[in-house]
């Protein structure tokens, strides 16, 4: 959590507003003085344009020079463009978050669906495998005694159908390793996903109501003279806290998806039947193995990759799978309201 950073200002969607608002308004200013040149330099030619002109100037400097009169000015301009955006955009960081938990509840159902597909082609592979290893030990046995027989032909035969089932079985033992990637990550994703999906609700249940307390309580001229005063503006403060937790969840929720879609892709490519897959799923996976840290992972994944390697640790795909424990453990977004 202390990896995560507030947006800035111009990073989000209000500020998109701004900087339009921002460039209509100099273009437009620009335009206006441009063909009202003649007028403005009658005007200033008065003792009364240029008494107002002065008083302008030095409101304008007064502001820039001044911090609190900046700060002042800062912050209703990204309330009104905060307003305004969001006539037509969805900006409450706890509507965001509770449209992020549907898309986790969805996302579970069919990684819980996918995990379960991949584990019945992972045994058909098995018994695949294994049929190879006892053919290969017939066709050599048989190849044996036909050469004891001084039988040539059938000694070829069966000794060259054995090589080809063990070359097929070494493609296939690799298909295998591969797989097991796959069932190792999407359990482990769909088990801190299942934990993310709590800490969210958890977060939205408790600070829905602190949010409407804290924007009942701080009112926007009160966080105006805070600003004047040189305190922070509590309900800037929240509403920042909530959007590094839904910037965070999105980016989470988006890594997810990818990896489904992969995972997915990658399965659809394996026809077990004919004991064919394309290359192209392999590839995908093994880009995905070398790529950095996963943000739903975390360090897991390295361990989960060495796990899927090690000879030593054998997957038991005959074991229940292992479901999330329901224990009391500290929130991993409270550090962020701190």
């Amino acid at each position: 959590m202390s990896e995560i950073k507030p947006k800035s200002f111009w990073s989000r969607p209000e500020g998109i507003t701004g900087a339009l608002f921002l460039g209509a308004l100099l273009i437009g200013g620009g335009i206006l003085v441009s063909s009202a040149i003649g007028a403005i330099g009658a005007f200033l030619s008065t003792t009364a344009g240029l008494v107002i002109s002065l008083l302008v100037l030095g409101t304008i400097i007064f502001m820039a020079l001044d911090s609190k009169a900046r700060n002042l000015v800062w912050y209703m301009y990204k309330s009104v463009m905060r307003w305004v955006t969001g006539l037509f955009v969805q900006i409450n960081p706890i509507a965001i978050l509770k449209s992020y938990v549907d898309d986790l509840k969805d996302n579970l159902k069919k990684m819980n669906r996918q995990i379960n597909k991949l584990r019945g082609q992972m045994h058909k592979l098995k018994e695949m495998i294994t049929n190879n290893r006892k053919a290969i030990a017939s066709n050599l046995d048989l190849a044996s005694k036909a050469r004891e027989k001084n039988k040539k032909a059938q000694m070829i035969l069966k000794s060259r159908k054995a090589g080809r089932l063990k070359e097929s079985n070494m493609k296939l033992d690799d298909l295998y390793r591969k797989m097991e990637v796959l069932y190792r990550v999407l359990s482990k994703m769909y088990e801190n996903s299942e934990i993310l999906m709590e800490d969210v609700q958890d977060q939205v249940m408790v600070k829905e109501q602190e949010r409407k307390a804290i924007r009942a309580s701080h009112s926007a001229i009160k966080s105006a003279m805070n600003i004047i005063k040189g305190d922070s503006d509590k309900r800037a403060m929240f509403d920042q806290a909530m959007e590094a937790i839904a910037d965070d969840v999105s980016s989470k929720v988006g890594e997810m998806e990818r990896f489904m879609e992969m995972s997915e892709s990658f399965m659809s490519s394996v026809d077990l039947q004919n004991g064919v897959f394309e290359e192209e799923g392999l590839k995908m996976l093994e880009k995905w193995e070398k790529e950095g840290v996963s943000l739903l992972l975390g360090g897991e994944k390295e361990h989960l990759l060495e796990q899927a390697h090690d000879d030593s640790d054998v997957l038991d795909l005959n074991s229940p799978r292992k479901m999330p424990e329901k224990i009391v453990r500290p929130n991993q977004y409270d550090s962020l309201f701190e």
